[in-house]
């Protein structure tokens, strides 16, 4: 999750100025960067917990340790709660995960090098602690209640908030993990083509990183319980936004839609004002409750974009939101897969016929069923393990035609190959563990601390 944003404090004189602010994001194609964002959860290497804040072997020491690596620390009331480097940053999520977001790269060679150095640091910094790193989508062990809370003023206010819109609001705060990437686009049609491709095949990037099968110990009958987990989290901000879909979809519909979004915070003078449930339209009237008077600067409104969950976020770019968090490779795979069907023309067009005719239904069938079925899904006389094959199949050839090569001459489709692997093998990652967990690992979870740890 974000933190607060360094958009400047311009005030909002009139609504077109959020409408404008997304379009802002337009650029030609030989600007696009890629920007990947991934979690993971810390733990304690001699009992498996999840650290506190604060003490000896703390998130708040790692955070320390990480900063040697030529990290700026950020403080909130004196606790570093955020690292910066250039236009990187490492942040906390709300049990003590912790979050690289990348800068945005040219290449995945190049992302795939930042993901390897920061995991470096990482474990340079974690093991005289005693802590280990560990990637997937659910906290395969502990308790809502045995989860630590990080000392963040946004995320009280979430956290009094999530338990009156949802049951798993606050699973998904303190034990999830996700791995994203954050795309460009050329200008609003351009956008809206992304846009679309992306929400309605966001399923199969689910089902392809499936990896958080087990809730305290035990099997929970999903493959990824984490996606699952959104469906009941908050309806006002999450889910698979149909009206992107409908005619005239753009920068202006997909404003009013973050207009309705009700608001958890407003960021002053370096503190969060809870206004949870407290409506954006009533904040541009200057008739916010919690700020009566006052009206909105755009850093409010960029502060606010970040609050919206859906399956795949507009900012100034879009954001990919689908994947479990899991070990190195495929924290380089889910850019590969995205870049290559959506950085390429006919690679776009291509992925463009393979959901067009999808109906609003078919959809929602797909967003619903994956989180339990995965690639197994049964759909159109097929399964998602088809639809994934041929999804990875066209984002190949657009990585092909990218031609971005290393310094061995290899172009991006190596990264794309733990992927089609689980699509060949139609099995994903969390059916691997689930056939440890009933052989090898005779039915306990502790071994995946040590085998799947970075």
């Amino acid at each position: 999750m974000s933190g607060p944003s360094h958009v400047a404090e311009q005030p909002i004189e009139r609504r077109a100025q959020l409408v404008e602010y997304l379009a802002a994001g337009g650029r030609p194609a030989a600007d696009w960067k890629i920007g990947t964002e991934h979690e993971k959860f810390v733990f304690r290497t001699d009992d498996l917990r999840p650290p506190p804040y604060d003490g000896e072997r703390g998130i708040g020491a790692l955070l320390h340790g990480i900063a040697d690596c030529g990290w700026d620390p950020v403080e909130e009331d004196g606790n570093v709660i955020a690292l910066t480097r250039g236009k990187a940053s490492v942040t906390l999520e709300p049990a003590g995960q912790l979050e690289l977001s990348g800068a945005p790269l040219e290449t995945i060679h190049q992302t795939c090098c930042e993901v390897q150095e920061h995991l470096h640091c990482v474990r340079v910094a974690s093991e005289p602690l005693k802590l280990g790193i560990l990637g997937m989508g659910f906290q395969p062990k502990w308790k809502r209640d045995e989860m630590p809370w990080m000392p963040k003023g946004r995320y009280a206010i979430m956290r009094r908030y999530m338990p009156k819109v949802g049951s798993l609001g606050l699973d998904m705060m303190t034990r999830t993990c996700t791995v994203q990437v954050n795309l460009d686009f050329a200008d609003e049609a351009d956008m809206v083509k992304k846009f679309r491709v992306s929400l309605a095949l966001q399923p199969i990037a689910t089902a392809l990183f499936a990896d958080s099968p087990f809730t305290e110990g035990k099997p929970n009958g999903f493959q990824s319980y984490r996606s699952h987990i959104w469906t009941d989290t908050d309806p006002d901000r999450t889910g698979m936004l149909d009206f992107v879909f409908q005619d005239g979809f753009g920068f202006e519909r997909y404003t009013d839609y973050l207009l309705d979004v009700p608001m958890y915070f407003v960021h002053r003078h370096g503190r969060y004002i809870d206004c949870a449930g407290q409506s954006f339209r009533d904040f541009l009237a200057g008739k916010l409750p919690a700020l009566p008077g006052e009206k909105p600067t755009l850093r409010d409104w960029s502060d606010h974009m970040t609050t919206a969950f859906p399956e795949v976020r507009l900012k100034q770019y879009l954001e990919m939101r689908g994947a479990d968090g899991g070990p190195w490779n495929r924290l380089c795979a889910l850019p590969a897969f995205w870049v290559g069907l959506l950085y390429d023309a006919t690679a776009l067009d291509a992925a463009w016929d393979l959901v067009k005719d999808l109906s609003m239904a078919e959809r929602h069938a797909l967003r619903d069923g994956v989180p339990k079925h995965a690639l197994k899904l049964p759909f159109r006389g097929e399964s998602v393990r088809d639809l994934a094959l041929r999804a990875l199949a066209i984002a190949g050839e657009g990585l092909k035609r990218r031609a971005k090569l290393n310094r061995n001459g290899v172009d991006e489709t190596m990264f794309l190959q733990p992927l089609v692997e689980f699509a060949e093998a139609n099995q994903t990652p969390a059916e691997r563990k689930l056939e440890l967990f009933r052989t090898e690992w005779n039915g306990s979870v502790d071994p995946v601390f040590r085998e799947f740890a970075y």
